[in-house]
Parts: C-alpha cells; structure tokens; sequence
C-alpha cells in the first residue's frame, strides 16, 4: 500500500503535469470551423465559379431557346456572378461568426485559470 505523503506528493505531481499541458498546449486554429486559409479561398473561389457557370448556363440556353443572342447570356452571367459574391459573403461571415466565438470561448477559459 501506499502511505498518506507518498498519495500527496503523486496528487501535486499531477496537478503540475496538468497545468503544465495546459500552458504547453497549442492554440486553436485562428481561422474558424477547421477551415484552413487555403480551404477556405479554394471554396470561395468555387462559389464564384458555380455562380458565374450557372448564370452562363441559364442565359446561353434561353437565348437558344428564343433565338436573342447576347442579351440574357449577359444578364444571367452578371445575375450569376451577383449571386456568387453574395455566397461568398456569407461564407465568411459564417466563418468570422465562428473565428468571434472561439476567440470568446478562449478568453473565458483564460479568465477562469
């Protein structure tokens, strides 16, 4: 068995190996959601795209279907690269509303040590 000062010291030595990974730990990635910086460029830059692809798509096959060339090949690229910034937008929104909570969530935790 073990006797009553060999138990305490065991006790303290895990407390200081705790508060040791706790100062040794790394930080949580700054860039929100698990999204690296190159994740995230590489899905905006999607976004974009799809956006722009699909406006193309739509105004090129109406103006087969009605026989006017230019006019909503040109108006759906502009409605589709609209639409593409706005989801880029909100991307990173979602992904600045997730970067605030963690830094929120880590100044409490910094706060209660």
């Amino acid at each position: 068995m073990v006797d009553d000062a060999t138990r305490a010291r065991m006790e303290e030595l895990e407390k200081k190996l705790a508060a040791r990974k706790r100062r040794d730990a790394p930080e949580p990635s700054s860039h929100g959601q698990g999204y690296s910086g190159g994740e995230l460029a590489y899905r905006m830059v999607i976004e974009l795209v799809v956006g722009l692809g699909m406006g193309f798509g739509i105004g090129y096959g109406l103006d087969v279907l009605f026989g006017t060339m230019p006019i909503f090949l040109v108006l759906f690229t502009f409605l589709g690269f609209a639409a593409g910034i706005n989801v880029m937008l909100r991307t990173a929104k979602e992904v600045k509303l997730g970067v605030d909570a963690a830094e929120a969530e880590a100044a409490s935790e910094q706060k209660r040590e």
